[in-house]
């Protein structure tokens, strides 16, 4: 595999359009997740997904990374899906951690793919190149895309103000 420039646009334009797939994957999550911490988490809308998604591939750095997770995983296949097989999850979980951000954000997104993956059905996502039965890497691309962006978009209570825990560092003197 060689990444380049083009590749990255390329997959930049691929995860954009994937919105109409991710997006409702990405609000079930966040309905979930309410629920079980008792909270509301305003959904997201098909254009704050695609602004996000411009947002991460603005940035040469992350976008090279979240580029080349999301190309191997389009293409990731082992035969037979063999049960002990688990670098789909690991670029999944990979992907999820680089779009949402630096700490505590890519940690959460990491769990949270785990949980989006457990109800992200690889039928479901056969579909990512056009046809046929999916690869071993579908489900977990999608399950990445919705985990990563759903953490790194706002609409979280506990992401909204100031947090207790800041310093205040201009009376400390120096």
């Amino acid at each position: 595999m060689r990444v380049t420039p083009q590749t990255v646009r390329d997959e930049h334009a691929w995860v954009r359009e994937r919105g109409e797939v991710v997006v409702p994957i990405l609000n079930d999550t966040r309905d979930r997740l309410g629920r079980l911490f008792e909270t509301d988490v305003d959904a997201v809308a098909p254009d704050a997904y695609r602004r996000e998604v411009d947002a991460v591939f603005a940035d040469g750095e992350v976008a090279v990374n979240a580029a080349a997770c999301v190309a191997l995983l389009r293409d990731l296949d082992v035969a037979d899906d063999y049960p002990g097989f688990v670098v789909d999850e690991v670029l999944g979980r990979e992907l999820a951690a680089t779009i949402a951000g630096g700490r505590p954000l890519s940690l959460l997104a990491q769990a949270t793919f785990h949980v989006v993956d457990l109800r992200v059905d690889r039928d479901a996502t056969a579909e990512i190149d056009g046809g046929g039965a999916g690869t071993a890497g579908a489900d977990d691309l999608d399950a990445a895309l919705a985990a990563g962006f759903q953490t790194r978009l706002p609409g979280w209570n506990w992401r909204e103000g100031e947090s207790p825990f800041a310093v205040d560092a201009e009376g400390l003197g120096e």
